[in-house]
């Protein structure tokens, strides 16, 4: 029987690998909006972070979120993505 590899993301706040299951997508569309992807399937550039809101800080602090999409993310989009991870809707 073969065992099936756990795929391993980074994640940019606390810079830990951690299996991608454990973590929380965030991606930018191909039309450029930021937003939580909570099942990992929609299209566009994603970085990882963990459920922790103080992960999104330090990637905020760091601006470290925005490096790894390649866009300067807004404070209404921390904002944001602060209140979705506290109370996911999916």
């Amino acid at each position: 029987m073969k065992t099936r590899k756990t795929p391993m993301r980074q994640c940019v706040g606390c810079r830990e690998m951690k299996p991608k299951r454990d973590l929380l997508r965030v991606v930018r569309s191909p039309e450029g909006e930021i937003s939580l992807d909570f099942k990992g399937k929609k299209p566009g550039r994603g970085a990882y972070v963990c459920h922790d809101p103080g992960c999104l800080a330090k990637a905020k602090k760091s601006k470290a979120l925005g490096r790894a999409l390649d866009v300067e993310i807004p404070e209404e989009v921390y904002d944001r993505l602060t209140r979705e991870m506290e109370a996911p809707d999916e």
